[in-house]
This record gives structure tokens, C-alpha cells and sequence, in this order.
């Protein structure tokens, strides 16, 4: 079977073409900048037609976490789910339709990054508002869950009892793993909230918010832009989101949006020690985990109180997991109904 994954961040789309057989194989990927998805993935991707079409999808909503195969009724679902995600929601349900007019009867699977958060216990899960606004399906969902998924699928057998892993990218959360179960994450509801991010504010009082709204006039709109779009590495630096466009800048500003972000993914990370009562093993992941060593070392500076905890890098595999949860679905399926599934 040969599998296509699509992976919209928040900054670029990436794809892959897998093969699964007795275990996935990647034939070949790539990836496109966000702003020009719409004219380049495909001619990046070429002719070659798959079996089946993998999506990530950053937020299910309230119920949906599995794989699923997406229907006329799972679009309606998700379409309301973007409320949660209003970053990723539209970016991705655009990107379905382009798969589905570009590959008309081929399966779509939609893969959630709630999904390896959804049993979160309690004591995570539960925000602190009234229960009237909690049974809306406001709560922690967390997110980058197929990332999560794949780091324990690289480590296998040697999955520690206590695991932390860091996915730092444009994107950044912190999530504490327990038996290879996530039992908390800094991300809340939404993506938006945790670390310092790119363009994202990642955690803040709540009186800012409320502030601009009497202050300075702002609407949801406006606030949404904040939050998402200008603040973050970007707000701080008045430059750039990238880290290493940061790095390379070397002035004032810049050094303080590394600096802030360094303390913020450290902060998160002792917040998770403290959920796990330790830690065996830090994995940083992710586009600035992975490469950037002066911001792991910054980070593992701060969490020099802690004693040494071993710490390494690894791939995100996203889409690798994306292929294997299609692979498993089709399995238990038998076969997917590819004929009812055209645009």
C-alpha cells in the first residue's frame, strides 16, 4: 500500500510517500512553505498516485481523536472543530479538499494530534473554570500527539518509565510521558497556549487579554492576531520567528527572544519533572530541538538543579506515524470504501 501524508504546520506543508508493507518505509518527502502550498505541493509531490491519503489534523474537537476515514459527516465535524484551532482548522480542511479533487475516489484519513492526550488524567486535564463552561468541551486537549508517537515508536523497547519530550519548532510543547502514556502537556486547548512559540504567546495572564479588550478597543479578531501571529520569538525580536535568523542577527532584542524562549521550555520541563517525580530521559525533537545545540544547552542550563538527566535528540516522525495509523486503520477495515468518498 502506498501511503501519502500531508503535515500542515504552521509554517510549511510537509509530505510523504511511504510504502507499507511488514513496516513503513518512507519513498520520498518533502516540503513546501504554507504561503505556497496551494500552487507548489503537488507538482512537488508529482504524478504518482497513492492508495490512500494521511492528514494531520491538529484538533478533532471534542470526540474525535482516532483515525478515521473522513466522510461528508467527519468534514462537518471538523469544520466545527476549528474554533479550537483557527490557525491549523481552515489550512487543513483546504488542504482535504485539494486531495481529494487531486486524488478523486483515494481514501482521506484524518490523524489527530489530540489523539496520544485524549485519556489525560484528571488532574491535567481539567481546566479551572466553572463547570457551565467546561461542558462546552473547554479543557486540555494538548497537541503535537503524532510526534509524541513517533519518538516512543523510535525508542521501542527501551522506552523509559519517565519520559519528557520537547517538540520545538515554529510549534513548541513539553509533554510528560509515564509508562508511554502522556499524563500532561503544556499545551491547553488550544496551540496556542504553553512555551513561547514562533509567532505565538504560548501561556500569559489573562488580564493582558482582557486589558487590550477595554484599553485598546481590540475585538477576537485582533486578539487572535496577537496571540497567534505577531508575539512570540517574532514580537520580541521586531525581526524574525526563525531561531536562526535570530541567531545570525546577534542583536539586543534578538538575544532576549532566545533568551525567553530558553526560560520558557525550561520552565515547562521542571513543571513536568514535577508531574513524573523526575524524569529518565529528555528527548528535544522538532525543527529547533533536534539542530539548534545552543538552545538545548541553554535549556539543560537551567535544569541544572535537577542533576543529570540524560537527554538526546530525534526525529520528528510525523509523518511516519500518520502512514502507520492509515496502514493499521486499513488493516482492521479490511479495505476502505474509496468509492464513496468522492468530491
Amino acid at each position: 500500500m502506498r501511503v501519502l501524508t500531508l503535515n500542515g504546520g504552521s509554517s510549511s506543508v510537509k509530505f510523504g510517500v511511504y510504502e507499507t508493507r511488514e513496516r513503513v518505509v518512507e519513498v520520498s518527502a518533502g516540503e513546501v512553505p504554507q504561503a505556497e502550498a496551494d500552487t507548489d505541493l503537488f507538482a512537488s509531490i508529482g504524478d504518482a498516485r497513492p492508495d490512500a491519503v494521511g492528514h494531520r489534523i491538529v484538533h478533532g474537537g471534542v470526540d474525535l481523536h482516532a483515525p478515521v476515514l473522513i466522510d461528508p459527516a467527519v468534514l462537518a465535524r471538523l469544520e466545527r472543530a476549528s474554533a479550537f484551532a483557527p490557525l491549523h482548522g481552515p489550512a487543513a480542511l483546504a488542504m482535504i479538499a485539494q486531495a481529494q479533487a487531486r486524488y478523486p475516489g483515494v481514501p482521506q484519513i484524518a490523524c489527530f494530534d489530540t489523539g496520544f492526550h485524549a485519556d489525560l488524567p484528571d488532574v491535567a486535564a481539567v481546566l479551572p473554570l466553572p463547570a457551565a463552561l467546561r461542558c462546552d468541551g473547554i479543557r486540555r486537549y494538548g497537541f503535537h500527539g503524532l510526534s509524541c508517537e513517533s519518538i516512543l515508536a523510535q525508542l521501542g523497547g527501551a522506552v523509559p518509565e519517565r519520559l519528557i519530550i520537547a517538540h520545538l519548532g515554529s510549534g513548541a510543547s513539553v509533554t510528560a510521558v509515564r509508562g508511554g502514556r502522556s499524563v500532561d502537556t503544556s499545551m491547553g486547548m488550544t496551540p496556542s497556549g504553553g512555551v513561547v512559540m514562533g509567532t505565538r504567546t504560548g501561556d500569559i495572564d489573562p488580564g493582558v487579554l482582557l486589558y487590550l479588550l477595554r484599553e485598546r478597543g481590540m475585538d477576537a479578531v485582533a486578539l487572535e492576531g496577537v496571540i497567534d501571529r505577531q508575539s512570540g520569538l517574532l514580537g520580541l525580536s521586531g525581526r524574525s520567528a526563525d531561531v536562526r535568523a535570530l541567531h545570525v542577527a546577534g542583536d539586543a532584542a534578538a538575544d532576549l527572544a532566545i533568551r525567553i524562549f530558553c526560560r520558557s521550555v525550561a520552565k515547562a520541563i521542571a513543571g513536568m519533572l514535577a508531574t513524573l517525580g523526575g524524569a529518565d530521559l529528555i528527548v528535544f525533537t522538532g525543527g529547533i530541538g533536534e539542530h539548534d545545540a545552543v538552545v538545548r544547552a541553554a535549556i539543560c542550563a537551567d535544569l541544572g538543579f535537577a542533576g543529570a538527566i540524560p537527554s538526546r535528540t530525534m526525529p520528528s516522525q510525523e509523518g511516519q506515524q500518520i502512514a502507520r495509523h492509515v496502514a493499521a486503520l486499513t488493516a482492521r477495515a479490511g479495505s476502505l470504501p474509496a468509492a464513496s468518498h468522492r468530491p
